[in-house]
């Protein structure tokens, strides 16, 4: 049995339906034989929402509370998906950040992950279960106060989950159908990247690309975790990152969204 860990972003995950069609990727991805964690960021434009109504309350939101507010997001479409899939006759289970063992430095906003201990996740696989993840969040253990990773958070707690967890690859579901040249909206003769190397993905990050979060590229580089870049919205192959152009992409050939499909 392969273990397989997915993120859906806020896009992927904006109202009822896309969470149903959500839930229903990830039950054939389970269904296939794969134990499945997944990780979630909040629905739609929830975050923004949030800061947006923090400052209407204040103009200098106290960093500690703005945490836990921006932590409900994700936490809401935890548990919305949980439901959707255990409504499809999967057993499911949702974890916050702290209850999923993502331990972080102590600096609101912008925390870092300085360890991860899924004691949690892996009784819920061991049960046969899908973990559910809230994204972009964590916790300090000398503060004991819940911390949120800023931008690109969801990304970065998928990757740190693979390597936890010894994932056979860390699936970044989004809008777009994987890494491109250049934006396709802005460039017509763009062409999608079949694999790209951590390193060379590094660079696109930095250069704007904004398909993944250059904090997360950095954790799966420096811990061995292969990526693979794709839509949320079909099953057609996307782009893998990995740690050298000689490695050969992880693929399941029992997975409903293997390129065959």
């Amino acid at each position: 049995m392969s273990l397989i860990v997915q993120k859906f972003g806020g896009s992927s995950v904006a109202d009822a339906e896309s969470i149903k069609r959500v839930a229903k990727r990830i039950v054939e991805t389970r269904k296939a034989g794969n134990s499945v964690v997944v990780a979630v960021s909040a629905m739609g434009d929830t975050t923004d929402e949030l800061v947006d109504l923090a400052h209407e309350v204040t103009p200098f939101p106290d960093p500690r509370e703005l945490d836990m507010l921006l932590t409900t997001g994700e936490r809401i479409s935890m548990a919305l998906l949980a439901m959707a899939i255990k409504s499809m006759g999967v057993d499911a289970r949702s974890y916050t950040g702290s209850q999923a063992g993502m331990i972080t430095d102590a600096q609101h906003g912008a925390a870092r992950i300085v360890d991860v201990t899924p004691v949690r996740l892996r009784e819920a696989l061991d049960e046969g279960a899908i973990a559910i993840v809230a994204g972009f969040q964590g916790f300090n253990r000398d503060s004991r106060d819940i911390t949120t990773l800023g931008r690109g958070g969801s990304d970065t707690t998928a990757v740190a989950l693979a390597a936890a967890l010894g994932a056979d690859v860390c699936e970044i579901y989004t809008d777009v159908d994987g890494v491109f040249t250049a934006d396709p909206r802005v460039v017509p003769r763009a062409h999608k990247l079949d694999v790209v190397t951590s390193e060379e993905m590094l660079e696109l990050a930095a250069s704007g690309a904004k398909v993944l979060h250059i904090r997360a590229v950095e954790y799966a580089r420096r811990h061995g975790v292969t990526m693979h870049v794709r839509s949320s919205f079909n099953n057609h192959e996307g782009t893998w990152v990995v740690n050298s152009k000689e490695e050969t992409p992880w693929r399941s050939p029992s997975s409903p969204a293997s390129p065959e499909t």
